[in-house]
C-alpha cells in the first residue's frame, strides 16, 4: 500500500523570520525559496504582504519564480489585509491566502475584547472575502492550542462553509503535549461539519521543546499538512523542525506517511538558511547539527567501526551529509585510533597499537580533538619502526 503523502507548508520566510536579527532582503528571500521549491515543499509561506513595502515585493517576486510550489500569502481577519495578499500573489501559478484570528478564550478577552459568536463571524467574513481573490484559502485559529475543542470545531466548520481548503491547528505558545495535541486533531477531524472538504494542518511552536512531537501526533491523528521551517527557526524558541518530521516519517515506514521532500538537500538547505539569516544551527541539532553524526564516545566508535547500524538510524547521505565522522578524543579507545590510522596509511599489529595509544592518551588530555596530522605525529614518536 502506497504511503499518504503529508504537505510540507514551509514557513521560514514568515515565521522563520521573525527571529530577532535575522532579516532577510528580497534578493536573499528569492534564493531560499527556489531552493525550497527544488527541496520540494508543498507551500511556500513567503511573507506577510501588509506588514511593509519590502514584504509585499518580497512575495509578488517569490510568487513570479516559484515553479512547483504553491505560494501563501498571510493575512490577519482584515479586509486591507486580503487585499494586499491578493496582489501579492497574483503572478502565483498556484495561489494561497492564508487568514485567520485568535481564538482561545484569552485572545478573544484580551486580544480582541470581544465574544466567540464575533469571532466567527469575523473568521467567516474573512474567509469568505479571501475565497473571492483564491480558490485555495487557508483559515488559521490563532492559539488554538489553548482552545476549547468544542468552540474550535465550530469555527473551523463556519471557515469552511465560507469557502476554507485547509484549517491550520497552530500550537501558538507551544503549550499542548503530544497526546493532548493529537487528541485536538482526533476530534476536529470527528467533529468539524464539511471535514472531508479540508485539510487539517499543525502549526506547532517549540517553547517547551515539543513542536516536532505535537507535530507527528497530529499527522497521526489525521492531519495532513504540517507547517515547519528549515533549522526550527522562528520566534521565541522556534517552529516544528522540517528536516525532523521529514525524516521522522521516512525512518518510520509503519505509520505510511511521507512528504514529497528530496531528503538527500536537507543538510545544503540548512547550511544555506543559516548562512544567509545569520544563524547558526547548534552542533547538537538532530539531522543537519554537525555533531549529528560524529561520534568521539569509545564505546559509540567500537560499535560504529563494527557495523553503523549500532548507532546510526540515518544513513548520513540519505540528508546530504558525505559520510559519518568519528572523532578521537580522550574518550576514544584502540579501536577508534587504529581506525583513523588505518585511514591515513597505517596498519597497525596489536603490540604497535597499545604503544601508539599510551602516547595518544597523554595529548588527548591536553587536547579537545586529535586530527589527522597528531596522529601521524604520534605514530612517528612512538619508536615502532614505522615510516612513512
Amino acid at each position: 500500500m502506497e504511503n499518504q503523502k503529508i504537505q510540507i507548508f514551509d514557513t521560514t520566510l514568515r515565521d522563520g523570520e521573525q527571529v530577532p536579527g535575522c532579516k532577510l532582503n528580497t534578493e536573499q528571500k528569492l534564493i531560499i525559496a527556489q531552493r525550497l521549491d527544488e527541496l520540494g515543499v508543498d507551500v511556500i509561506e513567503a511573507g506577510f504582504p501588509i506588514s511593509s513595502p519590502g514584504d509585499f515585493n518580497s512575495v509578488e517576486a517569490i510568487s513570479k519564480a516559484v515553479k512547483n510550489a504553491t505560494v501563501c500569502a498571510l493575512t490577519r481577519a482584515v479586509k486591507e489585509d486580503i487585499d494586499a495578499a491578493a496582489r501579492a500573489i497574483q503572478f502565483a501559478k498556484k495561489p494561497r491566502i492564508h487568514t485567520g484570528i485568535g481564538t482561545s478564550e484569552t485572545h478573544i478577552k484580551y486580544k480582541f475584547n470581544t465574544s466567540q459568536d464575533e469571532i466567527i463571524n469575523r473568521a467567516a467574513e474573512a474567509v469568505y472575502y479571501a475565497k473571492s481573490f483564491v480558490d485555495d484559502v487557508e483559515f488559521y485559529a490563532e492559539d488554538a492550542g489553548r482552545t476549547d475543542n468544542v468552540f474550535l470545531a465550530k469555527i473551523c466548520s463556519e471557515a469552511i462553509k465560507a469557502g476554507a481548503t485547509v484549517l491550520n491547528i497552530p500550537d501558538t505558545t507551544g503549550y499542548c503535549l503530544p497526546d493532548e495535541y493529537g487528541a485536538k486533531i482526533k476530534y476536529l477531524k470527528e467533529n468539524v461539519i464539511g471535514i472531508e472538504n479540508a485539510i487539517l494542518s499543525c502549526h506547532c511552536h517549540n517553547d517547551l521543546g515539543l513542536a516536532t512531537a505535537n507535530s507527528i501526533a497530529g499527522v497521526i491523528n489525521g492531519a495532513r499538512q504540517i507547517e515547519c521551517t528549515i533549522n526550527g527557526i522562528g520566534e521565541r524558541a522556534g517552529n516544528t523542525s522540517l528536516e525532523e518530521v521529514v525524516m521522522i516519517l521516512r525512518q518510520h515506514p509503519r505509520l505510511g506517511l511521507d512528504t514529497n521532500i528530496n531528503s538527500k538537500l536537507l543538510y545544503s538547505t540548512s547550511q544555506m538558511v543559516s548562512d544567509h539569516m545569520g544563524m547558526l544551527v547548534q552542533p547538537n541539532k538532530a539531522i543537519v547539527g554537525s555533531n549529528a553524526f560524529s561520534h568521539s564516545s569509545g564505546i559509540h566508535q567500537d560499535g560504529m567501526i563494527k557495523n553503523k547500524s549500532t548507532y546510526e538510524i540515518i544513513d548520513p547521505k540519505d540528508v546530504g551529509v558525505n559520510d559519518s565522522s568519528i572523532i578521537l578524543t580522550a574518550r576514544s579507545g584502540r579501536a577508534a585510533l587504529a581506525y583513523r590510522a588505518k585511514k591515513i596509511g597505517y596498519e597497525l599489529t596489536k603490540l604497535q597499537l597499545d604503544i601508539v595509544y599510551l602516547e595518544f592518551v597523554k595529548l588527548a588530555d591536553r587536547k579537545k580533538e586529535i586530527i589527522d596530522h597528531d596522529v601521524h605525529q604520534i605514530i612517528q614518536n612512538s619508536n615502532i619502526g614505522i615510516l612513512v
